[in-house]
């Protein structure tokens, strides 16, 4: 890989989007190009951080093909920057780009844990586990400044609050001291993302989210301090990373994983020209079979929004992919993946108010 390619950031382009105003702009002279270049030359891009102060921070949802129906996201755009994360379009909200401002350009939310106390509070809350890591992923590299998903696991703990985090940093272990007394109420449970062991294909895929072997040593970790930890292959990139689903799976096992998850590549609105144009960059030589495929799960899209089908696809790759995880998961004693967390929400108690805080 030359210098030109080598995965500094995920995505290769700022890839313009009409759906929330965001503006349009020109090449002109010596102006940046997509890349963040000076007519052509590569120059580092930094990573930002704008301070957001929004009123609520619970994000409630009734889709049936997730668990929970309510969320916590600290941060907006990851550092991590995964070519095919379906969270990216979400920046176009803000007139920013799916592609280099979701990496490069984040928000933080420095009062969200406060945020969270007043939500707690409110008469007719009813307590339900919160996911954390669904949209962004709450240790990103930032978070080791910002400590704000500590802040936030803090006052779910005190509230004795169930939580269950998606990530796919090892960061979390920091957080064990808190997590580990959670999992002994059954009130925590983590699920670490690895899409491939392959370390150079997880630096192209993920180029700034730790290595795989950081990632099992942390499900070991987790394990170990008695937190129910679960690995998530997410996504499978067919002719890419599907050929390490079994060692995947035997990896998970042996670090003791309680579990293995899969859901194949999804590309919704400006993700799919991203991951295009990666594909076009890093494996020229099976771009049209990577995106025939994905079409082939897709019904011959790019991507299927659709409830149930868009997190399992459809069609003989997508059967085949399920044969392959149900025989590898038997192979290692795993139950079926689809089964819910039996958290416990009994004891839950409201944080204090201001005046409960003070006396």
């Amino acid at each position: 890989m030359g210098e030109k390619t080598r995965a500094v950031r995920g995505a290769t382009l700022n890839v313009e989007s009409r759906r929330f105003n965001l503006p349009q702009t020109e090449a002109d002279g010596d102006w940046l190009d997509a890349r963040g270049d000076v007519d052509g030359a590569m120059s580092p891009l930094r990573t930002t951080v704008i301070v957001e102060h929004p009123r609520t921070i619970l994000t409630r949802n009734t889709s049936p093909d997730v668990p929970f129906d309510r969320s916590i996201n600290a941060y907006r755009g990851c550092e991590h920057g995964c070519i095919y994360c379906f969270a990216r379009p979400s920046h176009a909200f803000h007139d920013l780009s799916p592609g280099l401002d979701f990496e490069t350009r984040l928000f933080a939310k420095p009062d969200a844990a406060e945020l969270l106390k007043a939500e707690l509070r409110k008469p007719g809350y009813t307590c339900a586990p919160i996911a954390m890591g669904t949209n962004t992923d709450p240790y990103q590299p930032i978070e080791r400044e910002w400590r704000i998903t500590r802040a936030l696991l803090k006052v779910l703990a005190a509230c004795e609050h169930p939580v269950v985090i998606t990530t796919k940093s090892d960061r979390v272990v920091r957080d064990i001291d808190l997590l580990g007394g959670m999992a002994a109420r059954r009130q925590a449970a983590v699920a670490i993302s690895i899409t491939s062991l392959d370390p150079r294909i997880a630096m192209t895929v993920e180029p700034r989210a730790p290595t795989p072997a950081r990632r099992l040593a942390a499900v070991r970790q987790l394990t170990e301090a008695g937190v129910p930890t679960y690995v998530n292959m997410a996504p499978v990139i067919p002719a890419v990373t599907d050929h390490e689903v079994e060692a995947v799976v035997a990896a998970a096992a042996e670090a003791g994983a309680l579990g293995v998850s899969y859901i194949p590549v999804r590309l919704p609105w400006e993700v799919a020209p991203l991951f295009r144009a990666w594909l076009d960059e890093q494996f020229p030589d099976r771009a049209g079979k990577v995106m025939a495929t994905i079409q082939s799960l897709r019904g011959g899209r790019d991507n299927d929004p659709g409830f149930f089908s868009r997190m399992r696809g459809q069609g003989v790759w997508a059967e085949l992919l399920r044969t392959r995880f149900r025989i590898a998961r038997a192979k290692h004693g795993f139950s079926d993946d689809r089964r819910r967390l039996n958290l416990d929400c009994s004891c839950f108690r409201p944080p204090a108010g201001a005046q409960g805080e003070l006396f």
